[in-house]
């Protein structure tokens, strides 16, 4: 008997109940944390343990996950640093710096436009868009 891995199940289980924002922002992945923090008084922190790592083109990749959790609900964020060294977390979305994971409880809409507007305030930030699951071709790569 052989135990097989089923991805789409994994898939799955892991984006129910997701919203997932990118956002083009010309800041490195630190200061655009501290300036989330400050507009949105979060404490968004790097979370070396599920860091993502892609061996691609007999290389290495990191991209680093920063993680916070709102004290008053379950929701968990996590935001993604979309390039590293000309390789791209999500290639089909290159144009994009950062990915926005909103986690494990469902968001209404209104919040959801809501952190929307707030990202936009932040100065070197060009565009904020919500992806949908079916858009995204490598959601693997999202999965710590």
């Amino acid at each position: 008997m052989k135990l097989r891995i089923d991805n789409e199940m994994m898939l799955e289980d892991f984006f129910d109940n997701t919203r997932l924002l990118g956002i083009i922002a010309s800041l490195e992945q630190y200061r655009f944390c501290w300036h989330l923090n400050q507009v949105l008084n979060f404490d968004f922190r790097i979370n070396n343990s599920i860091e993502i790592h892609l061996n691609k083109k007999m290389r290495n990749y990191f991209f680093p996950v920063y993680q916070y959790g709102q004290q008053s609900g379950t929701i968990k964020h996590y935001l993604y640093n979309n390039e590293d060294d000309g390789e791209y977390l999500l290639p089909e979305f290159k144009h994009l710096d950062f990915l926005w994971l909103m986690k494990d409880d469902i968001m209404r809409d209104e919040e959801v436009n809501i952190f929307m507007s707030s990202i936009k305030t932040i100065p070197s930030v060009q565009m904020v868009v919500e992806l949908t699951n079916e858009k995204i071709k490598n959601k693997q790569h999202l999965i710590f």
